[in-house]
């Protein structure tokens, strides 16, 4: 009984042992840390001690100041404009020079310089003479003409119209000459206009009048094989010309332009024609 008693009381004295045990530990760890913190906070003072004198030697950055980058700005604008103004300036001098040779050119080519002689479709005698200090759109083809001439004077109709619009243009002056004086008479011509613009002109003439008026326009045209009822196509240069106020070809719209590109083209010519003859 009394060893019983004795190993009870033992195993109680180590289970009142243990807590102090453990504390005594967690003493010894907390006064550890906290001279581990202490020696740390130490070494760190004296560290920024040491580094505070040498502070006074490291030069500040250096940044320019608002009113010098006002004045390099300035100094690059100038700079730049003055390269544009004198790449614009040769620029614009170039594109004169080109026109005035391109000009000269048409002149020596003769390209349309012809003066035909044809009669509208009123039956009044016209001349190139007449058309002298206007714009002219000029367009050959022939009344029995399927589909092509329709539409390509129907793009001419457009851009005229369109050009009207614009109050600080010419007035342009559309003409249609046929190629097929055999069956293009005056009367045949004057129904075939009514359907585009209200002052498209019809031309016609002799068969010799219209090969020369085709001849100064380098005109290709060609009369194809008769069928049974005697109609025939004509093969012709499907072409718009433009001809300037002093009567001379300035440039041409092929099938592939439309009508909004010959007006733009033609507004470019407008503002940049130089006239060449002298009243």
């Amino acid at each position: 009984m009394s060893h019983v008693e004795l190993k009870f009381t033992s195993r109680s004295k180590d289970r009142r042992l243990v807590p102090q045990v453990i504390l005594r530990m967690l003493r010894l760890s907390c006064l550890r840390g906290l001279d581990w913190h202490v020696t740390s906070w130490t070494i760190l003072q004296s560290t920024m001690r040491e580094i505070s004198p040498l502070s006074h030697h490291i030069p500040k950055a250096t940044f320019p100041s608002c009113r010098s980058l006002k004045k390099s700005l300035v100094v690059t604008l100038l700079f730049g404009g003055g390269i544009i103004g004198t790449w614009w300036y040769v620029y614009q001098e170039k594109q004169q020079k080109i026109q005035m040779q391109r000009m000269e050119q048409l002149r020596k080519v003769a390209v349309g310089q012809g003066d035909f002689s044809l009669l509208d479709h009123t039956g009044q005698r016209r001349t190139k003479r007449d058309f002298l200090g206007r714009w002219v759109l000029l367009y050959f083809g022939f009344t029995h003409c399927p589909d092509i001439c329709p539409d390509e004077l129907d793009k001419l109709t457009n851009v005229v119209r369109t050009l009207d619009k614009d109050t600080s243009l010419p007035t342009v002056q559309p003409l249609f000459i046929t190629v097929d004086p055999e069956r293009d008479d005056v009367a045949t011509m004057a129904k075939y206009v009514k359907d585009f613009h209200p002052r498209l002109i019809g031309l016609t003439g002799t068969a010799e009048e219209v090969k020369q008026a085709g001849r100064d326009y380098r005109v290709y045209a060609s009369a194809g094989p008769k069928d049974e009822d005697g109609d025939y196509i004509v093969d012709h240069t499907i072409i718009i010309y433009l001809v300037n106020p002093d009567g001379l070809f300035l440039d041409y719209y092929n099938r592939i332009k439309n009508d909004v590109q010959i007006s733009e083209s033609i507004r470019n010519h407008v503002k940049n024609y130089v006239k060449l003859f002298p009243d």
